[in-house]
């Protein structure tokens, strides 16, 4: 697969000959790795980026009385995002595949979850499934777009990187406990060994502009789960939906949720690599 279309191709060839006129040494030389790192990152996040944009939007400008539901709005206005993205050449097919992937399994967990009173969506629509509005499972396609689109930005290489087998295996193990915790007991402080014992050697390789750079896979789990609870913590004061207890008002989600999208972290990196398999440091 290549790291860019056409169109992105073009964007970074301007952009380097911008760049390339920095200083390369130095704080001045780290200081445009950070801003380069800044500005891949927020490219990664387009299409998530978008959604969030329009959940805030929605929640302060949608009127109450509107003919259209404001959570149909959100459902045709993901469409229209990810029509538009793949029609200018913004993003790879690949990724609409990977996209389409998450918004199953995604919903699937919807169905099951909002059942089980984990949560709510507060609004009445026309596009949903039982309880759950069709526009959900963009949420978690948002995170499978970042992490298809930030492989290829950051031409991501990996060292020391476990087998393909186990990985599946433990990514259906933590999906069944997400519903299995329901009735038997919640098995997830061993799905965190177990992604310690299988990630724990291995390592993520990035080009930010002039240098590459590394981290420990564990860790960029985190970082980006961190970032993904923040990201909740918008939509739920959008009350794109509502956690118990927040009905009557807002409140910040918990820390503890931290710990379960870290877990789904893991599920959406290992669909991806079924779509994008890891490239090892010297391939």
């Amino acid at each position: 697969m290549s790291r860019f279309t056409s169109v992105e191709a073009r964007i970074d060839a301007a952009a380097r000959r911008v760049l390339d006129r920095l200083p390369a040494g130095g704080i001045s030389g780290a200081f445009v790795e950070f801003v380069v790192f800044g500005l891949k990152q927020g490219w990664a996040c387009l299409f998530g980026g978008a959604l969030l944009a329009l959940l805030i939007a929605t929640r302060v400008l949608w009127p109450q009385d509107a003919a259209l539901a404001r959570y149909d709005f959100l459902f045709l206005a993901a469409l229209a995002l990810q029509g538009t993205l793949l029609a200018t050449k913004l993003e790879q097919p690949a990724e609409a595949v990977v996209i389409f992937l998450f918004h199953v399994v995604g919903t699937a967990m919807e169905l099951f979850k909002t059942d089980a009173g984990s949560w709510i969506y507060p609004e009445d629509n026309f596009f949903r499934i039982a309880g759950v509005p069709l526009y959900s499972g963009f949420m978690y396609a948002a995170v499978g777009s970042y992490l298809a689109r930030v492989t290829r930005i950051f031409d991501m290489r990996y060292s020391n990187y476990p087998p393909l087998a186990p990985t599946v295996v433990l990514a259906a193990a933590i999906y069944l406990n997400f519903f299995t915790h329901h009735f038997v007991a919640d098995v997830r402080w061993l799905l965190f060994a177990a992604a310690g014992a299988l990630y724990f050697r291995t390592w993520v390789h990035f080009r930010v502009f002039r240098f590459t750079h590394r981290m420990p896979l564990l860790v960029g789990f985190l970082l980006v789960a961190l970032f993904i609870w923040f990201a909740e913590n918008v939509g739920t004061w959008s009350r794109a939906w509502l956690y118990p207890g927040q009905e009557a008002g807002w409140t910040p989600v918990s820390i503890h949720k931290l710990g379960a999208w870290y877990l789904l972290m893991i599920i959406s990196f290992v669909l991806v690599t079924l779509v994008h398999r890891p490239k090892p440091l010297d391939g």
